[in-house]
């Protein structure tokens, strides 16, 4: 079992509120964690953002910043497991409760994020990553290999550069935005949330985009090789590709369905929205 160096600061912050000033004691809280390959790696946060990227060597450093008193930081680690943990006190509510957590990690460690309000950031990872939130902004970039699981309610999500790994993200309300992201499975589902895609759609993946209500545009350039269907109940379906027409049954609609073949068809790609607009775009 690795051992935890824990270090302690308290700051004082004087603030200004309706013309009167109150001093709030922020305290940081260093710990240090060794582990060896292929780690694991949760932090449950209730209020406040969680960050997360890659460090050299076989550590984990979680710098935490806690907005008072109110909310102590439990860890726990058993063997390459380390576990991280706000545990709120009595009489916390969303700003004494608040913790920033930046965490830093070996590339392949898996990571589990989980925070009700606040941001999830994470980067350059190589390992599994499941990022749970609630309102908050979800945002990943340069992550590959790995299979990566988003699940929010109305916060936005953003990926850039996410490759050769399984995408699956889930959402209700919250805008979902994927750039240059490939991988044999890129799968999102959303009640009412737009969707949008800036990619090549790679080679030999399936990729699924669903909302009930919201928009899907997907960019792609003219030498994508897709296999495409899309298809909007009550809404309107524009698509910019010369498609050559498939031989299965599906039936097209003009201006609600299309299905046809661009290049190859190496990867499988369905637009699907119930009421949504939908746009399969030619990158300019």
């Amino acid at each position: 079992m690795g051992g935890c160096r824990e270090r302690v600061t308290v700051l004082a912050t004087v603030v200004a509120l309706a013309g009167g000033a109150f001093a709030a004691d922020l305290i940081h809280k260093e710990f240090h964690f060794k582990v060896h390959r292929h780690s694991s790696v949760s932090v449950l946060n209730e209020y406040g953002p969680i960050s997360v990227r890659p460090v050299s060597g076989h550590q984990v450093i979680v710098n935490a910043v806690l907005h008072s008193a109110k909310v102590t930081v439990d860890t726990n680690q058993r063997g390459s497991r380390v576990e991280i943990v706000s545990h709120l006190l009595p009489g916390a509510n969303a700003e004494t409760g608040k913790v920033e957590y930046d965490v830093q990690l070996p590339s392949d460690a898996g990571v589990t994020l989980d925070s009700s309000t606040g941001p999830l950031y994470a980067e350059g990872l190589r390992g599994d990553v499941v990022l749970v939130g609630n309102t908050g902004s979800v945002e990943v970039r340069d992550v590959s290999s790995g299979h990566l699981h988003i699940k929010t309610l109305d916060g936005p999500v953003s990926l850039t550069n996410v490759s050769d790994g399984h995408v699956e993200i889930t959402s209700v309300g919250g805008p979902i935005a994927m750039k240059s992201v490939s991988g044999p499975l890129v799968q999102v589902n959303s009640n009412k949330g737009n969707i949008a895609y800036d990619g090549d759609f790679g080679s030999a993946g399936q990729y699924l985009l669903v909302t009930n209500s919201g928009n899907i545009e997907a960019i792609a350039p003219a030498f994508a090789s897709i296999d495409v269907v899309a298809e909007s109940v009550k809404g309107k379906v524009v698509n910019d590709f010369p498609l050559r027409p498939t031989n299965d049954t599906f039936v097209q609609r003009a201006g609600s369905a299309f299905a046809g073949t661009l290049g190859k068809a190496a990867s499988s790609v369905k637009l699907l929205s119930f009421s949504g607009k939908i746009h399969l775009k030619k990158r300019q």
